[in-house]
């Protein structure tokens, strides 16, 4: 699929910039766009040509997608991707990001980042950022508002209500209505197929990664991998499995096929 949007490429490398290194060939991050002998490509570290409106747009769809992690999307061998890791600084440069773009990458890398290494959330009551330290707890203190008020807030990580009934649970709270919507939409997701990987037919169209829970979709293009990221541990979408436990071909279904509807979201067991 291209990266290219429907509006008109706007940005255009100075040719007199001494800084960056221009070559005269596609855009290797949209390499099905007709070829603009008048707009500048640059060289990345990785030496795979951009141009700066392209660049953007891949980028921002990985904030999108929670990765503030910039990998090269080119294709190499094939079917395989670069994958080398770009600095924010040198995106910052090579896609000629405005002012408001900056405020728009840093802070969302800020944000991902730090959901990266802590579970964080708003107290419902004071709206104080909360650390929950115990993932496999659902029951949270607000220390904020014990020290305002003088006893006791907890409240519910899942529902975000004040908590109700015993505790620490890690299914739910008292509250009636109190669900965990990522295990819901991992049971209610659509059924889709995987063209590329011979005999996936019918396989559910959202996972929670093996490693860490993050919920995440395939593109439905290229091979069964998915590289989660959050944790950035490549896991099967179809068996599951992390990538070196998975015996199979990336382009052929697994031994065990299809795993079925996950009924858990593991906890991320950070090291």
């Amino acid at each position: 699929m291209s990266i290219r949007g429907q509006e008109q490429v706007e940005k255009k490398y100075d040719p007199l910039d001494t800084t960056m290194k221009f070559v005269n060939r596609k855009d290797d991050l949209d390499p099905m766009c007709e070829d603009d002998d008048d707009c500048l490509k640059a060289e990345m570290s990785c030496g795979h040509a951009v141009t700066p409106d392209i660049l953007t747009q891949w980028c921002r769809r990985q904030l999108d997608e929670g990765n503030y992690k910039f990998r090269c999307p080119a294709l190499v061998e094939g079917n395989k991707m670069c994958k080398e890791l770009w600095s924010y600084q040198e995106v910052r440069r090579l896609a000629d990001l405005s002012v408001e773009e900056m405020q728009h990458f840093e802070e969302t890398i800020a944000l991902l980042a730090a959901a990266d290494y802590c579970e964080m959330q708003l107290c419902p009551q004071c709206k104080t950022s909360v650390e929950r330290k115990d993932l496999s707890n659902l029951c949270v203190q607000c220390f904020v508002c014990k020290a305002d008020q003088k006893k006791t807030y907890q409240f519910c990580w899942q529902c975000q209500r004040e908590w109700k009934g015993p505790g620490p649970r890690s299914d739910r709270c008292g509250n009636d209505d109190c669900m965990n919507r990522d295990l819901q939409l991992l049971q209610t997701c659509k059924i889709i197929s995987l063209p590329a990987v011979k005999g996936v037919t019918a396989c559910p169209s959202v996972r929670a990664c093996p490693t860490c829970g993050m919920k995440v979709e395939h593109s439905r293009q290229y091979c069964k991998n998915i590289d989660c990221p959050r944790c950035h541990v490549e896991f099967c979408f179809v068996c599951l499995k992390v990538k070196s436990e998975c015996s199979s071909s990336p382009y052929n279904i697994c031994p065990g096929g299809v795993a079925a509807r996950q009924t858990s979201v593991p906890v991320w067991k950070r090291k």
